[in-house]
């Protein structure tokens, strides 16, 4: 069957006014977010991922695709520090660039909540659904709205980022130390500075088996791997990203760890206490959330089923990289939302 594309809806923003965080006060907080379809249907949750702007990772959906407008009413969340929502760049003084307090995955789902009660009517979510931080913040709705989310869909995510994942200090020292950093009060975008993170990202973001077949050459599309970097790394982050949105939303990730919110850090405990059903969806070449993270996982869920993307393209296996592995992901979601 045909997939259809969508039509992508204009940008929402809802105001809390002031909103406590994990580091401190915003006090004008915006969540930004899109919707999609009749609100009398089901709501499905689907926030967005690292380096994802509202209007991007939205291969899922559209008609015949795993999240059908028609069937469902679909919320996207834009994640604090994605240069959407409320974010270093985009927030007044004196929360303003390096100042801006740190928020992290609990603040973002209170946030959501917020949106979907208050603004959208929602009573309740049929499931939340996300790739890499957006599986994160999958887990973290599960956990603090237990009776408010029945479905949850976690693809090359984890409910703890791994003790491994301490690598991110990679990419973000190369991001401090660039000459053009200048500590965060740069008056212009650090071209240096986020040319330099990007090039630790994206030795980790494919399988070894990907390099070594040189996938990167895409059939021919980039002669070369200095030209693939340049134009689907670089080119994405210099043009719609800002340094310090990128540092302050990786923290985020880094101190992502569902147990703490109410189970002291028990990983065990808080994934035998999720109500919801749980859909893991890893992939084998994971080098970001590595597939034993989530088979770890699902021995401790109440209702918890698990598929590993067998795919070559690591992390990336999660998003709209590979086509084979978007439609192993649909499969696997249309299944489980039945």
């Amino acid at each position: 069957m045909a997939q259809e594309s969508v039509d992508v809806p204009p940008l929402q923003y809802y105001r809390h006014g002031r909103f406590k965080v994990a580091g401190g006060v915003l006090p004008g907080a915006v969540t930004a977010y899109q919707t999609y379809g009749d609100p009398n249907n089901p709501c499905i949750v689907f926030p967005t991922c690292y380096g994802a702007k509202l209007a991007q990772g939205i291969h899922l959906i559209g008609e015949n695709r795993a999240l059908d407008p028609r069937k469902y009413f679909i919320v996207t969340f834009a994640l604090f520090c994605n240069g959407e929502s409320s974010s270093p760049s985009n927030t007044p003084p004196p929360y303003n660039g390096v100042y801006f307090p740190l928020t992290n995955y609990e603040d973002n789902i209170r946030a959501q909540y917020a949106v979907l009660t208050k603004q959208l009517g929602v009573k309740r979510v049929f499931c939340a659904l996300g790739f890499s931080m957006g599986g994160q913040q999958a887990y973290h709705w599960a956990v603090v709205y237990p009776d408010f989310v029945d479905r949850i869909v976690v693809i090359c995510s984890a409910a703890r980022t791994s003790p491994h994942s301490k690598w991110l200090v990679g990419p973000k020292n190369a991001l401090r130390s660039a000459k053009d950093y200048n500590d965060g009060h740069y008056t212009m975008q650090p071209h240096h500075a986020i040319r330099a993170f990007n090039r630790v990202c994206v030795g980790w973001a494919y399988g070894q088996t990907w390099w070594r077949q040189k996938l990167y050459l895409y059939d021919g599309l980039y002669p070369s791997l200095e030209t693939f970097i340049r134009e689907v790394w670089e080119t994405p982050s210099l043009l719609h990203w800002d340094a310090n949105d990128m540092l302050s939303l990786l923290q985020t990730w880094q101190d992502g760890d569902a147990s703490q919110v109410r189970d002291g850090g028990d990983l065990e405990q808080c994934l035998r206490a999720i109500k919801a059903k749980v859909l893991l969806l890893p992939c084998k070449t994971d080098l970001y959330f590595c597939p034993e993270d989530s088979q770890n996982e699902v021995k401790y869920l109440q209702y918890g089923q698990l598929f590993v993307i067998d795919s070559v393209w690591g992390h990336i296996a999660g998003g709209a990289a590979n086509p084979a592995d978007v439609e192993f992901v649909t499969a696997r979601i249309l299944e489980f939302l039945t």
